[in-house]
């Protein structure tokens, strides 16, 4: 039986391995061309707590971490009875016999994890046992899981030979032992690898990345789930004379060095989460009333408060959209796939430079913590917008007309001052009525700068469309393909660039009967804001701290869909 396509999940107690062997699973596939995606889930604890990590592994691009499971593997007995049901027909269930025993074995088997584990002389290759296992299901050939080991484990250390050999002899007694069930899910056809260079990068890395790309010198953050990896990544390589990263002390000392940071030329950044975001409402109206270009990663988790803290969920949005008192109105990118963290990082710079102020990358949980190999990101693809320095004379009206003017450095010509008060085009202080009506109605009209960005479509011709944002993309077009071959008349539309929209989209999205709008959230705040510029939009919202399924959006929109046709023949 031939299967292009499995879907694994590791599951247990934080601290038993589950990322290690869905990560390590994920590398080996990839490393040899197989297209990959991972997703993981776990509690807020350091360790402990109930978690698992899934990976789903094709030889066909992959759009989503999968709905349903080939493969479970659980540590425990709590694991097991909360994820049985996401078993497919047919699937195998593999589990810790030293932990608990399954009185029906038709699509199970027990295997003693750390029993094998301490036989190689290596306790710690539990994770190995459990690859092991799973690649035999598959027919998988070992040879590309014991070509990962050594290549991980080859580092120019003392050990290293005995490492690898424990590992590898991991591998082979998870597969010896497995094949005694007899069970099979299929067999993995040969890697048909991606034409150009690839990488296998999580999300918040590759956000990082194309933020060094485009040109960040100044980080400043604070550790918060699922925004930390970020501020760890450019403490490690944002390097080198003129640049600076710093780990603050708060939020708010965050949002106000990097301000500070941006009136001095520097391009800057922070990343965070809802709660940090939150305490970074002020600093960013500041930035906006004193047109400073910044950054704001938000990578959005379960809330409000707390909430959770370790789940994904797109909630974000109105936040991101107002998130200072008064009038104002952030410009908003959310990247739907890790590919698109790149991109998105670059944008949000180029943004920030353009119209001259904050600028939000809205990712979630989801995104941050998945590892997907992708293209190489091409550095040269997005040019990179620079800051537009004033090289006048003294007497420059920062502040004068409706369009975005040269910015001075802080000690040359035309040096001005920005501070958090209503100014005059000098950026004078003022409460004059005209000043303010005068100021403001310029901050607002630099958003036209931003309204030109590219956008998807797909059948635009259709009456109803789906529009789905950040990384409910990669579902909801899984599920998009499928309705398509069912034969139900939709278009797609998708972009992450939120706020502004492209103006062309804009235009088409107004002119359909129906926009349904899939997101990660109770409110439908994507799908709020776009009735008021005048969309017909409707939610179809999810809001368990975990990733639509496919199955469930062809269900919610089709029943969607054939209600809307109804009710509209009845009218």
């Amino acid at each position: 039986m031939n299967n292009s396509d499995f879907v694994v999940r590791f599951a247990g107690e934080g601290g038993q391995g589950m990322v290690t062997s869905a990560e390590g699973l994920a590398q080996a596939a990839a490393q040899v061309g197989y297209h990959v995606q991972t997703f993981v889930t776990f509690p807020s604890q350091i360790m402990g707590g109930p978690t698992f990590a899934q990976t789903r592994l094709s030889a066909s691009p992959i759009l989503s971490s999968g709905d349903y499971l080939d493969a479970l593997v659980c540590f425990n007995k709590e694991a097991y009875e909360t994820h049985k049901d996401d078993v497919r027909d047919g699937g195998v269930v593999i589990y810790n016999s030293e932990d608990f025993q399954l009185d029906d074995s038709s699509n199970s088997v027990g295997l003693p994890f750390a029993e094998l584990a301490k036989s190689t002389g290596n306790a710690r290759a539990e994770n190995m046992i459990v690859i092991g296992a799973f690649a035999h299901l598959i027919s998988m050939p070992r040879e590309y899981l014991e070509t990962f080991v050594t290549k991980r484990f080859t580092r120019g250390r003392p050990g290293d030979e005995e490492i690898i050999r424990a590992n590898i002899e991991a591998l082979q007694l998870g597969g010896n032992e497995i094949s005694k069930s007899g069970f099979q899910l299929g067999e993995l056809p040969p890697p048909q690898p991606p034409e150009g260079d690839q990488i296998l990068i999580k999300g918040n890395d590759n956000l990082s990345l194309g933020a060094i790309a485009a040109g960040v010198n100044y980080f400043v953050g604070y550790p918060i789930s699922p925004a930390t990896t970020i501020l760890v990544y450019m403490e490690r390589n944002l390097v080198g004379p003129g640049r600076f990263v710093y780990q603050a002390g708060s939020e708010i000392e965050s949002i106000n060095a990097i301000v500070g940071g941006g009136y001095s030329g520097a391009k800057a950044m922070t990343s965070t989460a809802g709660p940090g975001f939150s305490l970074m409402s002020e600093g960013i109206g500041l930035a906006w009333m004193a047109e400073i270009p910044l950054v704001i990663a938000d990578i959005q988790r379960g809330g409000p408060a707390t909430g959770l803290p370790t789940k994904t969920e797109q909630s974000d949005f109105l936040a991101a959209l107002h998130p200072a008192h008064g009038d104002a109105s952030i410009p908003v990118i959310a990247p739907g796939s890790v590919e698109e963290c790149y991109d998105a990082a670059v944008h949000a710079f180029n943004w920030a430079e353009r119209y001259q102020g904050p600028v939000v990358i809205l990712s979630d949980h989801q995104l941050s913590e998945r590892s997907q190999n992708i293209p190489r990101p091409n550095p040269n693809a997005i040019p990179i917008e620079r800051r537009n320095v004033y090289s006048g004379n003294n007497g420059y009206l920062r502040y004068e007309g409706e369009s975005v003017s040269p910015m001075p450095l802080p000690g040359g010509k035309g040096a001005y001052v920005a501070n958090a008060s209503e100014h005059d085009p000098s950026g004078d202080t003022t409460h004059l009525p005209h000043r303010h009506v005068e100021m403001t109605e310029r901050r607002f009209a630099k958003l036209k700068l931003l309204e030109n960005e590219h956008f998807e479509s797909l059948n635009t011709q259709s009456s109803i469309a789906v529009i789905p944002w950040g990384a409910t993309k990669g579902s909801m077009k899984e599920a998009y393909d499928i309705l398509e071959a069912q034969g139900l008349d939709i278009a797609w539309y998708y972009t992450m660039f939120l706020h502004p929209l492209p103006i062309k989209l804009l235009e088409e999205l107004q002119s359909k009967d129906l926009v349904i709008v899939p997101e990660l959230n109770y409110l439908g705040q994507f799908a709020s804001y776009l009735k008021t510029l005048d969309v017909r939009a409707k939610a179809i919202t999810k809001y368990e701290g975990l990733p639509f399924k496919v199955a469930d959006l062809v269900d919610k929109i089709t029943e969607t869909v054939t209600e809307f046709r109804s009710r509209k023949v009845r009218a």
